[in-house]
């Protein structure tokens, strides 16, 4: 009975053990069928909008990045044209622009008309002059209004780049030898063609019916080809230092306003100069062509410019130049290699790909009359281009190239070029005052004037202001290797000086006599300058430079003997400003 209650005990055991067995089973494999609901249901993940990659070959994105970056260049030129001009064109600035219209107005006739506009193409034509420097300002707030605008919001029309490309001409076009530099031009046709990125009204920044033209995208890209190849051509035909590899022996030292950047790659060895005169005549005269080599060496061609343009920001202050020839290279990249620079669940990234997705599907907009009037539009601006270019190209075959020149009045096709040839050593000419009635007594004490970035004191740190720029600064550079009657607004500065006026001292660093009586004498002195070397005495001493006079670059001037030189030119009086 026992072994038969056992065994069933044993049997019961054994039952109940299969039974746990099965039931253990019958779970693990409910388990593994949850694990695979679960993998199911978490494997689309990655197909996610996130997750999904651009396609290529549309510039939905490039556009947005174009646009900012036109208006970021904008802002910093309308801020220098805000803090400057009253100083340099307004009416009490050193070459006031009022003046120059009135000349520009007796020159075509008498009349404020179409030969005027197009002679100095500007809205100052309609305001009135009697408070000249309202207008400069008003017209540089709205710029800066405008561009500020676009810069934060990546959102812009026709009329909104149409308006700043506007109001920065009517600058320009009166700015005299102030805007006389070759970026100004730049400025003006990189604008010019960010006006028909947009469509016309309309602020969104992907507009579904108004897609960014391939025309406009090779505008972009053409122009960065003609920048390169036309700075690389004047290099070769100009100073020899380019095709012996010297030039870069002497450029960080004489460059216009070197940074302290520029004084470690000065004194770099003689071998790494060479590689970087090479590397410039790679990049300037064989890159630019990778444009038309398809699509990834076109992106090498941008990447390889923009990479180029941040080594020159770095080395120098060259204004806003660098960074605006950065602005075209960006066209060289579509949507694909740009979404990085968006946030993966941002609305542009997500517009786009829906974008792409629907014109995969063949569920484009169906076009309408303004669609149509906009290729119309696009097909006229590349045959505008393609005619202003012309004179443009045969100026970059000629032997007798000319840089930073303009073939029309509007500027919209320009010839570039930088730094033709070199300067082989710097001068500096420096202001200096005194209170002494005799200039040339023994006692004399002379003290130096500063300017806002260019060498003047030894031991003063050289400036690092880019993308800003000090525009007398940089006319005081070309100034130092010329004469003082080749710019005779040298002379105009100096009295100035003499009455201490505000206007020109706003331009200045240092006035050694403010708070004090004004100077009673003003001469120019021109100096020999260079850099100390690392681990010489001066250097230990914290001077930045050496410098050795070599002579008077104007005789020591008062105000006396100044009123017959103003009246003569039809100045004011020093003391009347």
């Amino acid at each position: 009975m026992r072994r038969a209650l056992g065994a069933m005990a044993v049997s019961g055991e054994g039952s109940e053990r299969g039974l746990r067995r099965r039931r253990s089973v019958k779970q693990a494999d409910r388990s593994a069928e949850d694990a695979d609901q679960d993998q199911q249901d978490v494997a689309p993940e990655p197909q996610t909008e996130e997750a999904v990659q651009l396609q290529t070959g549309t510039y939905w994105l490039t556009r947005i990045v174009l646009l900012r970056s036109i208006c970021f260049i904008y802002f910093v030129a309308f801020a220098v044209a805000y803090n400057q001009n009253r100083a340099l064109i307004g009416q009490r600035g050193l070459m006031p622009c009022r003046e120059y219209l009135r000349s520009v107005k007796r020159y075509v006739g008498g009349k404020i008309g179409g030969a005027a506009l197009a002679y100095t193409p500007s809205v100052l034509w309609s305001m009135q002059w009697e408070d000249m420097d309202a207008n400069l300002d008003n017209i540089a707030l709205a710029g800066l209004a405008l561009s500020g605008f676009v810069l934060l919001s990546g959102r812009a029309n026709m009329v909104i780049m149409a308006a700043l490309w506007t109001l920065y001409h009517s600058i320009v076009s009166v700015g005299q030898l102030w805007y006389s530099f070759g970026w100004e031009s730049q400025l003006l046709e990189t604008g010019f063609l960010g006006i028909f990125l947009c469509p016309l009204w309309n602020l969104e920044q992907i507009p579904r019916r108004t897609p960014p033209s391939f025309i406009s995208i090779w505008t972009f890209r053409w122009l960065i080809v003609r920048i390169m190849l036309g700075a690389g051509l004047i290099k070769i035909r100009g100073d020899r230092c380019w095709r012996d590899l010297t030039c870069m022996d002497y450029h960080y030292e004489t460059q216009p306003v070197p940074n302290p950047i520029s004084y470690y790659l000065h004194h770099s060895p003689r071998w790494f100069h060479c590689f970087e005169t090479l590397s410039n005549h790679f990049i300037e005269l064989i890159v630019p062509f990778f444009t038309f080599m398809g699509r990834r060496m076109c992106m090498i061609n941008g990447a390889l410019q923009i990479l180029f343009q941040v080594v020159l920001i770095i080395s120098g202050n060259l204004s806003f130049l660098n960074w605006l020839t950065i602005v075209p290279s960006l066209a060289c990249f579509d949507d694909s290699a740009l979404e990085f620079l968006f946030w993966s669940s941002g609305t542009a990234r997500r517009t786009v790909l829906k974008i792409q997705n629907e014109d995969a599907a063949g569920q484009n907009p169906p076009a309408t009359a303004r669609m149509l009037i906009r290729r119309v539009v696009n097909v006229s601006l590349g045959i505008l281009i393609a005619y202003l270019s012309v004179p443009v190209l045969i100026n970059l075959l000629s032997s007798r190239q000319v840089m930073n020149t303009s073939f029309d009045p509007l500027r919209i096709v320009n010839t570039y070029g930088a730094f033709g040839s070199i300067t082989k050593e710097r001068t500096e000419v420096v202001f200096q005052g005194t209170l002494s009635a005799d200039p040339s007594g023994e006692e004399v004490v002379w003290e130096e004037y500063e300017f806002l970035c260019k060498p003047g004191s030894v031991n003063r740190r050289p400036c690092l202001i880019s993308p800003y720029h000090y525009r007398l600064d940089w006319l005081m550079w070309f100034a130092a290797f010329q004469t003082y009657e080749q710019n005779e607004w040298i002379i105009q500065i100096a009295g100035r000086l003499l009455a201490n006026d505000s206007t020109v001292l706003s331009l200045m660093g240092h006035n050694p006599f403010e708070g004090r009586e004004k100077p009673r004498w003003i001469r120019g002195e021109h100096f020999r300058y260079k850099f100390t070397k690392p681990g010489s005495t001066s250097a230990a001493n914290g001077n930045w430079w050496v410098r050795k006079r070599i002579g008077p670059y104007f005789p020591a001037v008062n105000l006396e003997g100044l009123r017959r030189y103003f009246q003569s030119r039809n100045w004011p009086q020093p003391d009347n400003y």
